[in-house]
């Protein structure tokens, strides 16, 4: 007796990955980008300088997260909202790498959502780094206004300006993820993110353009505030600090503004025309520059101060050195004890234990303040 079988009417899971990457590829051929994704397998010396910037970028604020946490004299509110800056570009520079391993002839691999997933924790990252930017600027803003001493009881204002920019970063990446993409509506595709809906693309560009306008007029307006504060000592000494202050908020600004804005404008060249210009097929390096950014904010933020610049380096010298020691054998010299012995019953001068000093917060002390990140601590 035969028997019969009937074949299954539902598809292989190779078959649903075919599917939807074919799916992708449907989206990326409509927007002009096939040869994205049919290029041959391989790494080009691009990917590998890109790669190699974000293993910096991980590297750099590794090492200034090490340093806030094993120092208790950066527990205080700014050094909270730079480690936090630090934590958001460290996952800028996890999930660029990861995207970049992914892109290219890997993405007809993604399904849809892992495509949306992919592409959405960019936004959050990156988000998250800019509203870090504004909410430093925000403290630092408060700060000159109200001129008090640090209050340890006050931290709720930190952990409340962090958890709004994680959330916010957080809901603006997932929308896309809860629907808010062009899946099934081509016409509404973008050309530089095929699977995200040009509506969101400018939606995004207006809160990330409003930060910028925001972070501009708040520290413009700190240094309008020195600058007042300033007028009724009119001397050398304090004409060369409101100059350092000036060019601190213009490298802060002007950094900000360098990485960022060329990919607002290609962003909104990709909204606001239907024609596809050559340069939103270059989008690569745009989106290298909005991610170098995360390279630059430990050196602004971090490094500007001399006592987080000095531990920064002494956590980078202790490691070269452990490593150094830990090669070589321990040979315990035979003076030793007695060196020890005689150092003891030597008594120490007076002078050699440095005395603390106690200074007010005055105008004199705000734009070293503003540089260290500290304010009168």
């Amino acid at each position: 007796m035969a028997v019969f079988t009937t074949p299954s009417t539902h598809p292989s899971l190779h078959q649903q990955n075919t599917v939807l990457g074919n799916e992708i590829k449907h989206h990326y051929d409509y927007v002009g980008k096939s040869d994205r994704i049919n290029k041959a397998k391989g790494i080009d010396l691009t990917t590998i300088a890109l790669l190699i910037i974000c293993s910096f970028i991980i590297l750099e604020n590794l090492m200034v997260l090490i340093a806030i946490w094993k120092n208790n004299k950066f527990h205080n509110r700014m050094y909270f909202f730079i480690g936090n800056l630090a934590l958001c570009d460290l996952l800028a520079g996890i999930v660029y790498k990861v995207n970049i391993l992914t892109s290219g002839s890997n993405t007809v691999f993604l399904t849809p959502k892992m495509w949306l997933v992919r592409e959405g924790s960019m936004f959050v990252a990156l988000g998250a780094s800019t509203f870090s930017l504004l909410a430093i600027a925000i403290e630092r803003h408060l700060t000159m206004i109200k001129m008090r001493p640090y209050d340890a009881n006050k931290k709720y204002r930190v952990f409340l300006l962090i958890g709004t920019c994680w959330f916010i970063s957080v809901s603006l990446g997932a929308l896309p993820i809860l629907g808010w993409n062009c899946l099934g509506n081509l016409p509404d595709c973008s050309t530089v993110l095929p699977l995200y809906s040009k509506k969101y693309v400018a939606f995004c560009i207006i809160i990330f353009i409003a930060i910028l306008v925001a972070i501009v007029i708040l520290y413009a307006r700190i240094y309008i505030l020195v600058k007042s504060s300033s007028r009724n000592v009119t001397n050398h000494s304090n004409s060369e600090r409101s100059m350092a202050l000036l060019r601190t908020v213009v490298i802060v600004v002007g950094v900000f503004i360098a990485c960022w804005l060329p990919l607002f404008i290609l962003l909104l060249i990709d909204v606001a025309f239907k024609t596809k210009w050559p340069i939103l097929y270059k989008e690569d390096g745009f989106i290298a520059l909005a991610v170098l950014n995360s390279a630059m904010n430990p050196i602004i933020y971090t490094l500007a101060s001399k006592e987080m610049r000095r531990a920064f380096f002494r956590l980078v010298c202790g490691c070269l050195v452990r490593a150094n020691v830990s090669s070589l054998p321990i040979q315990p010299t035979p003076d030793q004890s007695r060196s020890k012995s005689s150092s003891s019953n030597t008594p120490k001068p007076k002078n050699e234990f440095p005395q603390t000093q106690l200074s007010s917060c005055t105008h004199e002390k705000i734009e070293s303040s503003f540089q260290n990140g500290n304010f009168c601590k």
